[in-house]
């Protein structure tokens, strides 16, 4: 019952959330918060002992320029030869633990390899921010405390429960613990004890860290043994504005439009997928199928989401895609002054931060489609210039 009501009173918490001014008020609300779920006053008055706003984590927040990189680039920079040497070693070192993962969740361990490669390479660089005080530093930050002000109150759950040392935890600067860098309400809701010691450590037991990404994935609605992302051929007269991750279809409504697997076969012919063209229609082209959805409740980012699916299929034995020859990515500020265009047309871009999000890509596909250009959902100088 207890555990049931902090879930609880942490999901009520989650909107309208108060931010800014005074540190001290502000922390004295978070403690009373935690209090009124049952948390012992003294345990939130120990939580917050030298507490205080690290402004190298706003820094960090605010300068996540990589995300700007196009597809080709940014998994180009992520995915090196000794990231998939590692991913070999790794998996077998830990092979009994992906056995049971992929017995118990039907996860492939390609999957899971990859987030491990990507957030820490492996569990070796997890972060030197002191998490607390990370936490902190967002929740009070009025960007997005409808998001970290629920982490910090579970992360004085957390901390009653023996998982983090307020004073000595470090991690990302977003708050995230741990080899697959997981926030504390993931923790609290979702940790698993990987290595069968009673103790659920996300920073040391590559086990706990692994089990507990795979409970994570399950239960955002991970799809036990079905694909997630395939590499793909589609042919030059496809439908274009039939492509994109709105647009769903039977593999075998794709098969029938042309669509073939570069290497082996398409899923079965029952599954939705989306054709997925990250680069456009001249790059790299996937079938995406429903456990790729998933990949965008673990990280919101676009690029990431796919680069990490990719890689994950790569892990699996898949061959390097084909680049093909893409149209020149838009700069950060050309990609700025599209995003001010398209919503002055009023499509919703999700901000105007540069980066070709999801949204951005919808609305990019909506005005090709008005213009008579191939709506291949891939931004060009002549759509800018043409808006």
């Amino acid at each position: 019952m207890r555990i049931a009501l902090i879930l609880s009173l942490l999901a009520s918490t989650a909107q309208a959330q108060t931010c800014g001014g005074d540190v001290g008020g502000f922390i004295d609300g978070v403690k009373a918060e935690a209090t009124a779920m049952g948390i012992p006053a003294s345990t939130a008055d120990s939580f917050f002992q030298g507490a205080q706003i690290d402004p190298a984590v706003i820094r960090a927040d605010r300068a996540q320029g990589v995300f700007q990189k196009d597809f080709l680039s940014f998994s180009r920079a992520l995915i090196s030869q000794n990231r998939i040497d590692n991913g070999r070693i790794y998996g077998q070192r830990h092979d009994s633990t992906f056995d049971e993962i992929e017995r118990r969740f039907g996860i492939p361990r390609g999957v899971l390899l990859a987030f491990w490669a990507f957030e820490t390479d492996y569990g070796q660089v997890q972060g030197s921010f002191n998490t607390r005080n990370a936490l902190l530093t967002l929740a009070h930050d009025c960007r997005r405390p409808e998001l970290f002000r629920p982490q910090l109150v579970a992360a004085i759950e957390l901390y009653r429960r023996g998982g983090m040392n307020p004073a000595t935890t470090t991690g990302a600067w977003a708050g995230e613990i741990g080899q697959l860098q997981k926030l504390p309400r993931e923790i609290v809701e979702k940790g698993l004890d990987g290595d069968g010691d009673g103790v659920v450590n996300l920073k040391d037991s590559a086990a706990d860290a692994l089990m507990t990404g795979a409970n994570v994935l399950s239960s955002l609605g991970w799809r036990a043994n079905e694909p997630w992302l395939q590499e793909i051929t589609v042919p030059d007269d496809l439908d274009w504005s039939l492509t994109g991750l709105n647009n769903k279809a039977s593999v075998s409504d794709w098969a029938a439009r042309g669509v073939r697997a570069r290497a082996g076969d398409l899923g079965p012919g029952n599954l939705p997928a989306a054709v997925l063209l990250p680069m456009g229609r001249n790059g790299p082209a996937f079938l995406a199928y429903p456990n790729f959805d998933v990949y965008f409740d673990w990280n919101k980012s676009f690029v990431y989401v796919t680069t990490a699916a990719y890689f994950g299929t790569r892990l699996e034995g898949a061959a390097i895609y084909n680049a093909g020859n893409p149209s020149a990515a838009l700069s950060g500020e050309q990609m700025q002054q599209l995003q001010q265009k398209l919503t002055a047309r009023g499509h919703d871009v999700g901000g105007i931060d540069g980066i070709l999000g999801a949204k951005t890509r919808d609305a990019v596909q909506a005005e090709q489609i008005r213009l008579g250009l191939p709506a291949d959902a891939w931004p060009t100088a002549e759509l800018l210039n043409r808006l």
